[in-house]
This record gives structure tokens, sequence and C-alpha cells, in this order.
């Protein structure tokens, strides 16, 4: 189960690109994502077209998951006039709140064609399990 932390996250987003404002270490820009459970894990996609993968940052603090990359502008080299420039730049990041029911210990990273995947396990004290019935005799034999 996952969380939002800021409700006002998306506001902040829609102003960041309607302004054309680039995030900072200070000040990042958030990054979309998709979450899913399938089976006994939780998936979350983080959307980072373009970052190289030595720029993100996957910490995980208590049951606070935070993941930090940065965009760069690319260097063309002399004599480039740039005519158009609309792909964001900057710093981004996202924390998501971890509820207790899965384990931070077990989170694994992939990172292909732009899309940053974190797979977070389910904790085994949360997985469903079957309880068994037991049976006693507590039937007493009388005698007479």
């Amino acid at each position: 189960m996952l969380m939002r932390t800021d409700p006002f996250r998306e506001l902040d987003r829609l102003t960041q690109q309607f302004l054309n404002t680039t995030g900072t270490w200070s000040r990042p820009t958030p990054m979309p994502l998709d979450a899913y459970r399938t089976g006994d894990e939780y998936v979350i996609c983080f959307d980072l077209p373009g970052v190289d993968p030595q720029a993100i940052d996957i910490d995980v603090e208590r049951n606070m998951l935070t993941v930090k990359a940065e965009r760069r502008p690319r260097q063309e080299g002399e004599g480039v006039k740039w005519e158009l420039s609309e792909r964001p730049l900057g710093v981004f990041s996202r924390q998501v709140m971890l509820s207790d029911t899965l384990d931070p210990e077990g989170i694994t990273a992939d990172y292909d064609s732009g899309v940053l995947t974190l797979r977070i396990p389910v904790a085994e004290k949360a997985k469903p399990r079957k309880i068994a019935i037991g049976h006693s005799d507590s039937r007493k034999q009388i005698q007479a």
C-alpha cells in the first residue's frame, strides 16, 4: 500500500509546467509515476527520460522512499544554436510513504528506456495465510 505525501504536489507540477521553471536541489520538480500491485510485490515506475542512470539517487529512511534525479543540458559543442528547448531540465524528486506491510529491505531497481522501475516485496507478516482449525477431544467418559 502506498500513500501520497503531499496533496498539493500536482498543483505545484502544473504551476511549474506553466511557468516553465526548472527544478533545483532545494525545490525539485516532481516526476510522474505509476504504482500497482502484482502478486506479492508493489511496482512503482518513474518517468525519467534522458536522465543518466548515474544521476539517479534512491533512498529509504524508515518508511519514506525518496527518488531524486537530475537532467542536465546536452553539450552539443561549439557553434550550436538552439531553436527550441521544451524538455524540462534540472532536479526531479518524488517521495512515497511505504506502509508497514511492505519490506523496504527487499527493494530492487531497474532503469530501462527512461523508466525507473522499483519492485517492493510485500512483507511476510502481511501476506494472506490459512489458519488451521484444531479440534480437541473435550468429551469426558462418564463412569457409572
